[in-house]
């Protein structure tokens, strides 16, 4: 074995990486003593939780839908995500043919009222797909909402921390979010449809290629068409590092054999459910037509786990 593999096989060992995510009902939050089991089976292990119906008790599960929002948010203004393709803060082409350079793609991001985004929702555009996905705790830019979501007391005493940021996702069901990892513990709160989470385990890294991309940002040149426009820092292109490999396209996964080695979980999160996704598991997501859910971010420890990833990710670097 190779130290790489050794060390896959240790960190493995090490964080007790599960065969299936595993599932608890609501009921079970109500213990007690479930802060504790939360903690000491799942957070402490880093190992996903999918709690069924965790979330019913929210205001917003029997009143959030596309005509409340035009009820009670119809002139507000947001932030939207504009793709030509679903794909944002993903690998993609320009639609300029004189462009074959792969980029990691920023979005465009349009303010528009709400009322017009609802109308792109209930009558979706072939040209561009709208997603509202900021992730700056951009609930707190809808007053109107906050009553209807509520604290979730016994994560407040597992993590022993409020959260850090608090998301407000909903979008076109064309929308992707590509595979990536973040550094907090995840709450996902599904309060209307679904969504579809492809999970890997931070201990497969090695199977998960990575690569320097320049960065652009989608920019709308006709009605029908979009180019990718370099994002330039101090006259010189920036580039991030980011991971090569589609899921769900056969022909990505075939052009990178090492990646079938790592073990996918699917879980799908319907509505009402939460999943506890936890720090730098990898996941790439996708959504029902319409889809609302909030999530919660809480940060991450850097503990004993968090340092054997690091060294993962060095010997990753130097194969």
């Amino acid at each position: 074995m190779s130290n790489t593999q050794n060390t896959v096989k240790l960190f493995v060992d090490f964080l007790h990486v599960p065969f299936e995510v595993s599932q608890v009902n609501r009921e079970e939050t109500y213990l007690k003593d479930w802060p504790l089991k939360f903690y000491r089976n799942y957070v402490s292990k880093n190992k996903p939780l999918l709690i069924k119906h965790g979330c019913t008790h929210f205001p917003a599960y029997g009143k959030w839908n596309l005509q409340y929002f035009t009820d009670v948010l119809s002139n507000k203004e947001v932030t939207v995500a504009l793709t030509p393709n679903g794909y944002a803060d993903a690998i993609g082409r320009s639609q300029d043919p004189d462009d074959i350079t792969e980029y990691f793609a920023l979005p465009e991001e349009k303010i528009m009222k709400m009322n017009e985004f609802l109308d792109n929702l209930k009558n979706p555009m072939e040209n561009y797909i709208c997603y509202i996905q900021k992730q700056n705790s951009n609930l707190s830019d809808f007053p109107e909402l906050l009553d209807d979501i509520e604290c979730l007391d016994w994560a407040l005493k597992a993590f022993n921390v409020v959260p850090d940021n608090t998301n407000f996702w909903m979008g076109d069901g064309r929308a992707i979010t590509s595979m990536h990892k973040d550094p907090y513990e995840n709450l996902y709160c599904v309060i209307d449809g679904y969504k579809d989470f492809i999970l890997i385990p931070p201990t497969d890294l090695p199977y998960i290629p990575y690569r320097k991309y320049p960065i652009a940002k989608y920019e709308k040149i006709t009605s029908n068409t979009y180019k990718l426009k370099p994002v330039i820092e101090n006259e010189k292109p920036t580039y991030t590092k980011w991971i090569m490999i589609d899921p769900l396209d056969e022909q990505s996964i075939n052009s990178y054999p090492e990646f079938k080695k790592a073990r996918k979980y699917d879980v799908r999160v319907e509505k009402g459910d939460i999943l506890y996704l936890p720090n730098l598991w990898f996941h790439h997501v996708r959504q029902s037509h319409g889809c609302i859910a909030v999530n919660f971010w809480y940060d991450m420890e850097f503990d004993v786990k968090y340092c054997y990833y690091r060294m993962l990710q060095k010997l990753c670097e130097n194969k």
